[in-house]
């Protein structure tokens, strides 16, 4: 992308923020909706591939990963691993959790021994698990994410955050999560690259300007998530990100669709177009770049 073509840059004839706004909003959601139609990405099947082998645990065992391992990740079985194409390091030291068995009480009696609809009894037994650093091989398929350099429109994100009066902290770690926000307060996770952290934050500046409303009036998670997603990519496609397919990605991991994405299109056009305004530091965009963009038909 040449110098001029990111917010905040500026040359002769020109157009205001407001219009650039409204233009690569309406463009951005046009390729949104396009890659929502198109369904999941080769990237995001080979993800969620992946991740339904990552079996959900109780929440005794979760403890007992972490008391044995507090910075284990992702955990699985020897075999599991194997499957995947990584093998545990040699000398390491599985973490033990229980496992389920099931299996058919013997028999009493006579009646008993006739019964073919005994109940299984439930027991438990140790096995063995091992987090992903304890393993080596082939790389897990990754979650599409947003590339770029973004330093300069970030630094002017945050400034855009802190003055409408919502603070911004960060956290070495968030459950998992890159970001979240709490009724005027975001926090994100420490770390993240440039143009990653810049399409959290508006991702979570947009739950903060849509969603932190009475419950009555909340739309249901589904929703919020394709909103404050759909907002982002704007947001970021108007800085020059590399979006990738990270945000339509992200969206059908909630089940979001073309038809779910034109229901809320007022309401993500109105956030975005803010949002980029506020970003935007100089009063007005080439409109030259504007003409350009229109005409090779996507954003970059």
């Amino acid at each position: 992308m040449a110098a001029d073509q990111t917010l905040g840059q500026t040359s002769e004839p020109s157009i205001t923020n407001a219009e650039f706004a409204r233009r690569i909003v309406k463009e951005s959601l046009e390729q949104l909706s396009q890659q929502l139609e198109a369904g999941n990405s080769a990237q995001l099947t080979s993800y969620l591939a992946a991740m339904s082998r990552f079996r959900a645990y109780s929440i005794s065992n979760l403890f007992l990963i972490m008391a044995q391992r507090p910075d284990a990740t992702r955990v699985a079985g020897f075999h599991t691993w194997k499957s995947m194409g990584r093998t545990v390091k040699r000398g390491e030291k599985g973490i033990f959790i229980f496992a389920p068995i099931r299996f058919k009480s013997k028999p009493q009696d006579e009646k008993s021994e006739q019964d073919d609809d005994a109940a299984p009894v439930l027991r438990f037994r140790i096995v063995h698990v091992f987090d992903i650093s304890q393993t080596e091989g082939k790389a897990l398929p990754e979650f599409a994410q947003v590339q770029g350099d973004a330093s300069e429109e970030l630094e002017r994100l945050e400034a855009a955050v802190r003055a409408v009066g919502v603070t911004l902290e960060y956290s070495d770690d968030l459950g998992g999560a890159f970001g979240m926000s709490a009724g005027g307060r975001i926090v994100l996770l420490k770390g993240l690259a440039s143009a990653e952290r810049f399409s959290v934050l508006v991702h979570e500046w947009a739950h903060e300007m849509l969603h932190k409303v009475e419950p009555s009036e909340r739309p249901d998670r589904a929703v919020r998530e394709l909103e404050a997603e759909a907002v982002a990519f704007v947001v970021c496609s108007a800085a020059g990100l590399e979006t990738g397919t990270a945000a339509a990605d992200y969206i059908r991991l909630y089940d979001g669709d073309k038809e779910k994405l034109a229901a809320s299109l007022d309401r993500i056009q109105k956030t975005a177009c803010a949002i980029i305004e506020a970003v935007t530091d100089d009063r007005k965009i080439s409109a030259s770049r504007a003409a350009a963009q229109k005409s090779s038909g996507h954003l970059r």
